[in-house]
């Protein structure tokens, strides 16, 4: 798989970090849009470690990039965005971070309530049987759509499209990325990372999305002097896949680039 996707012209400064971990390719879409005003690098991140998966970040955009940076980070790549920010190894202009995961425990456990609330019954059997084969065979594509599918369901308000950019899914990323973070989290620690981030950060947040919005807003005002959060309205996980937030989204977005 390849290692990063350019589009657009130089300078090539604005960074879409996707979600997952191990979703590679799914800032594609985004990548396209933006790419019409602006020069993007979209990385895949492939390391097993959030170490390893900053200093890939870093090999990439020192090698391919052009200081200073816009970071965009969707889902997981938000945390990796503010990870990577905090470490200050290279210069960076804005952080976005975009649908995040909450930044403190407390708020974790109203995530899975409000994705079973949507489910209907027809879709947790579908859920059970799907996540038994997923582990069985990983690799099965028609399985992961369907896996796929099903979150973008519960996930969406009012979803665009429902096919995935998705290059290859890499559970065994996501298992090992995820065990780290959640240890981070619980011991605060990724919070406090938040004091160490010197540069501007935005976070957008759709207020259908089922990670809780108040875990993002809430502990980041804490920690970060320059913090501004946008709550988007009809909008789920993904903010520019949806139809009734879609527009609005963008224009906040390419402002916010632009005013880095």
């Amino acid at each position: 798989m390849v290692g990063f996707r350019k589009y657009g012209i130089s300078p090539y400064s604005v960074v879409l970090l996707h979600g997952g971990p191990g979703a590679p390719g799914t800032m594609k879409p985004l990548a396209e849009i933006l790419s019409q005003e602006f020069g993007i690098i979209e990385p895949m991140q492939t390391q097993k470690t959030i170490i390893g998966q900053v200093n890939e970040l870093e090999e990439i955009l020192k090698k391919e990039g052009e200081p200073p940076f816009v970071l965009i980070g969707h889902s997981w790549g938000a945390w990796l965005g503010y990870i990577f920010a905090a470490k200050e190894l290279l210069e960076i202009k804005r952080l976005i971070l975009v649908g995040s995961g909450p930044f403190q425990e407390k708020y974790v456990e109203s995530i899975d309530k409000t994705r079973s609330e949507r489910l209907t019954e027809k879709d947790i059997g579908n859920m059970d049987e799907i996540m038994g084969r997923i582990l069985n065979n990983p690799d099965n594509k028609e399985i992961i759509s369907r896996f796929e599918k099903i979150m973008s369901k519960i996930d969406s308000y009012d979803p665009i499209s429902m096919e995935s950019p998705i290059l290859e899914f890499q559970p065994d990323v996501f298992s090992s990325i995820m065990a780290e973070v959640k240890r981070l989290r619980k011991s605060g620690m990724l919070l406090n990372l938040g004091r160490k981030i010197k540069s501007p950060v935005t976070a957008f947040h759709g207020d259908f999305d089922p990670h809780p919005f108040k875990g993002v807003k809430e502990p980041l005002a804490q920690v970060i002097e320059n913090f501004s959060f946008y709550l988007l309205e009809k909008c789920g996980h993904v903010p520019w896949q949806e139809r009734e937030a879609q527009e609005k989204f963008l224009q906040m977005l390419k402002e916010e680039i632009k005013r880095a």
